[in-house]
């Protein structure tokens, strides 16, 4: 098996790529988290036998990167990742010059106020309790269980655990469910963090395509017969991060041969309220059988500082949740757990506010990608962010010369296995009209200065020639 580093280089990526743009890669790799600091990087002698180089060019590579403070290295020993003084590590939040469209995210509903407030009864009278809320409260699980049935999918409270947000949810599933060394099927591209979440509970990620056109439901079927993976990772509704929704005669397919094969199917419904004018509601796919896990959130319609998700399956596999999660926590803050009620008794407030903001944010993120010569923007429906054609494989510079701008820009391999999708771009349509505008100005002049060769974007400029 190869080292992390190149499977998040892709080895096509860095074919015929100089000792600067292998450097500027790796800088890259650094920057958006995909490497992490401290991490342990392969050794000059084993990276040019997995790249199929000559040592002195990784030799040199690592030297660059180890004069501007991206690696210390010590003789002899390990190459680990490390930041230079002044940059902030990823996910740290910028300055105030500085946009960040790494986090697709709105501020608060402004209905979150008074639901605070009236929350706080609730919370109160909860003081005689021991406050450890394992299952979540019967309240919460009753609303959020009302809106599968709305939806088309029948559910009971019993069917519904509340978590510390859809990450968590996500991690919780995988600890009470998950095989070390089994199969994973994924998209590609997806939520990169579901990704890091599949490898470090040591899955061996099968990639399945999808793009704003929709997902190649031939591909996924067939992989799934095929491979027979344990757990399949599937984001149907408005595609974190192309937009696509899955129609219901393929979620209906996908389901059945699921099933037939034994694999688990985690459905990711956080971006399914998301809906700016797609004109049809399609059923959830946990209205498709028990091999269906679903995890939701109340971050994207209500607040990301709202740390509240939730889990939908069937009771046998809610058991094996509830025994494991003891091991790592103990429950969901009650207080975000009593404002949520009160968030969830009025989701047309919640989904009308969605849809105003996401609207405007669109038209911005519209207008500022026509005025980028290349650049396509598909139609997008809903969701968090449009998934852009930038016209030529030129994203990791595009994301480094962004930077040097004040623009913190996560290039298409950050959503991807292998480092592939470099004409691709997700650019965030939840910031507010103004801010957009500005932020797609710095994208433009980044652009302009990649494809004039500025220093920032040179090594990754002749990397993107040879492909």
């Amino acid at each position: 098996m190869g080292s992390r580093l190149v499977e998040q280089l892709g080895v096509h990526n860095v074919a015929g790529a100089t000792a600067s743009a292998l450097a500027d890669q790796i800088r890259a790799l650094i920057l958006d988290g995909r490497l992490t600091v401290g991490e342990r990087l392969p050794s000059e002698r084993a990276l040019a036998l997995e790249l199929r180089r000559s040592r002195s060019t990784i030799t040199r590579a690592y030297g660059i990167l180890e004069s501007d403070d991206y690696v210390s290295r010590l003789h002899g020993g390990s190459t680990r990742v490390t930041l230079p003084n002044g940059h902030a590590a990823p996910g740290a939040e910028a300055d105030d010059e500085s946009i960040d469209l790494s986090i697709a995210s709105m501020d608060s509903t402004p209905g979150l106020y008074d639901a605070t407030v009236r929350s706080l009864p609730r919370l109160a009278a909860l003081r005689g309790t021991s406050g450890y809320s394992l299952r979540g409260l019967p309240e919460l699980r009753e609303a959020v269980a009302q809106r599968f049935r709305d939806r088309g999918a029948p559910t009971s409270a019993d069917e519904i655990i509340i978590t510390s947000g859809a990450l968590n949810a996500i991690n919780l599933i995988l600890a009470a469910i998950g095989r070390r060394g089994e199969k994973a099927l994924v998209e590609q591209p997806t939520f990169p963090h579901a990704l890091e979440a599949l490898h470090r509970h040591g899955y061996r990620l099968v990639p399945t395509p999808v793009d704003a056109d929709g997902w190649d439901a031939r591909h996924l079927n067939e992989t799934l017969l095929s491979a027979r993976p344990h757990v399949a990772y599937l984001i149907p509704d408005f595609h974190n991060p192309t937009g696509a929704t899955l129609p219901d005669d393929e979620r209906s397919r996908i389901t059945t041969t699921a099933r037939n094969v034994g694999t688990h199917l985690i459905v990711d419904e956080t971006t399914t309220e998301l809906d700016i004018d797609r004109g049809w509601s399609p059923t959830p796919m946990a209205a498709g059988g028990p091999n269906v896990i679903t995890v939701g959130s109340m971050s994207k319609i209500a607040w990301g500082g709202m740390r509240i998700g939730w889990i939908r399956a069937e009771c046998s596999v809610i058991a094996r949740l509830l025994a494991v999660r003891p091991s790592f926590e103990l429950g969901t803050a009650l207080l975000e757990q009593c404002i949520a009620v009160e968030l969830l008794a009025d989701m047309s407030a919640l989904t009308a506010h969605v849809r105003r903001r996401l609207h405007a944010g669109r038209s911005a993120v519209e207008e500022g990608v026509a005025a980028i010569p290349g650049f396509r923007m598909p139609h997008t429906p809903g969701g968090l962010s449009a998934w852009v054609d930038i016209g030529a494989p030129l994203s990791t510079a595009l994301s480094l010369a962004a930077r040097e701008r004040q623009l913190v820009l996560p290039p298409g391999p950050r959503f991807t296995t292998g480092g592939v999708l470099e004409r691709r771009l997700r650019i965030p349509i939840t910031l507010p009209p103004e801010r957009m505008s500005e932020a797609m100005r710095r994208l433009s002049l980044a652009w302009d200065d990649v494809r004039g060769g500025s220093p920032s974007a040179s090594g990754a400029l002749q990397h993107a020639a040879v492909i």
